[in-house]
């Protein structure tokens, strides 16, 4: 029986059947499938090496005979041509399903055991809130000019530096997407990486004595205090773990430093006298019971912001890392040597001086360390500073 308009409106299921399907006797393979439920769909079956395969063409109601036929006839050349059409498919829909919400969860699942927890939280941020609008693509048909135009939208509302890191996560997300077989190519490599302006911002003591003085007994304001004296990363203290404490140093592990080295800060007078006026109620230092490090850093530094004009004073654009920038600066104006002063701002020696000067000149760090602190009492204290620098500054 030929499958026309007419005589597919006379099929009926036979007795005692919940499926059947009707083949066309002019086209092998082409027929139609009715099911008990009422439902009637055209089908194409085929064969390739030892293994049928059936797929589906579409309902009675959405094609005639003759456009079913003609769909048939279109996978049958296929066919003969060594494809596949139905695993064509079932790819396919595996495929829709691998969009870019969807390979972000997989590759932040995979980074969480891979990264340190504040370059995680940067990637997540990143990944989640700046490429939200990709979230809905299929990760294979984002292009670069889709890409690009991403970051350049970023660049402009949150500045060219967080456009650029948006593009460095999107780009590393694509080299694993594309070892894990989920990506054929990288769609960020060529494209533009918009031009960054260096931040030079060092508070002068007049701008670090108000800053101090406008500081209170809380966790953020204390670890204020140890930012300024010890010139660290605001994470590194932040998430500073008692056991990191010993008895004259901070013992920083290569997994909690940005360039995975261990780092020693000598603890001078002002140091000690912070930590020894902290209660020891859990593994860290700071944060909500000492369960968990210190998280609110922005809102936090926005009520300081707030206490420093409330006071009358104005302060411009400074942000938590130009309390680091400001101790590496101030370390040069009071004479320590400058390989001195990088190594105790945790800077790695490069090149001839990395591989044969093996010394941890841990002395010097700590005559630095002293040399400032001495300095920035003396400064928001209101006093003339009684250590002079050393000889050659």
């Amino acid at each position: 029986m030929k499958l026309t308009q007419k005589t597919v409106a006379t099929l009926a299921l036979p007795d005692g059947k919940s499926e059947a399907i009707f083949y066309d006797e002019d086209f092998p393979g082409f027929g139609l499938r009715l099911r008990g439920g009422g439902s009637r769909t055209w089908v194409f079956t085929y064969k390739i090496g030892s293994q049928h395969r059936r797929i589906t063409l579409g309902s009675l109601a959405a094609l005639t005979p003759a456009r079913a036929r003609e769909t048939a006839a279109d996978l049958h050349a296929a066919v003969r041509l060594g494809r596949d059409p139905s695993g064509e498919k079932s790819e396919g829909r595996v495929r829709a399903a691998e969009t870019m919400f969807a390979v972000t969860q997989s590759y932040l699942t995979y980074q969480s055991g891979h990264l340190r927890r504040r370059s995680y939280a940067e990637v997540e941020r990143h990944l989640l809130k700046y490429c939200k609008p990709l979230h809905g693509l299929q990760l294979q048909k984002i292009d670069r000019r889709t890409v690009a135009a991403l970051v350049l939208d970023v660049g402009s509302d949150s500045g060219a530096a967080t456009g650029n890191r948006v593009r460095a996560s999107l780009s590393a997300l694509f080299s694993w997407a594309m070892r894990q077989g989920l990506a054929d190519h990288n769609p960020i490599a060529g494209s533009t990486r918009q031009a960054e302006q260096s931040r030079a911002r060092v508070l002068s003591d007049d701008e670090l004595k108000i800053i101090w003085n406008t500081l209170r007994s809380d966790d953020y304001s204390t670890i204020i205090k140890l930012l300024i004296l010890t010139g660290s990363r605001r994470e590194e203290v932040g998430a500073l773990c008692w056991s990191e404490v010993t008895s004259d140093q901070i013992v920083l592990p290569p997994q909690r430093t940005k360039n995975s080295r261990e780092h020693r800060i000598p603890i001078v007078g002002a140091v000690r006298a912070i930590l020894d006026g902290r209660e020891r109620n859990g593994p860290f230092v700071f944060g909500r019971h000492s369960a968990k490090p210190f998280s609110g850093w922005g809102v936090s530094k926005a009520g300081l912001d707030r206490r420093i004009e409330a006071a009358g004073h104005q302060l411009s654009g400074w942000r938590l890392h130009d309390l680091r920038r400001t101790m590496r600066t101030n370390l040069g104006k009071l004479g320590v040597a400058p390989h001195v002063a990088e190594l105790a701002i945790n800077h790695a020696r490069k090149g001839i001086e990395a591989t044969y000067d093996k010394y941890r000149y841990e002395g010097e760090i700590k005559t630095a360390l002293t040399l400032w602190t001495n300095h920035v009492l003396a400064v928001v204290e209101g006093r003339e500073r009684k250590v002079v620098p050393l000889r050659g500054a």
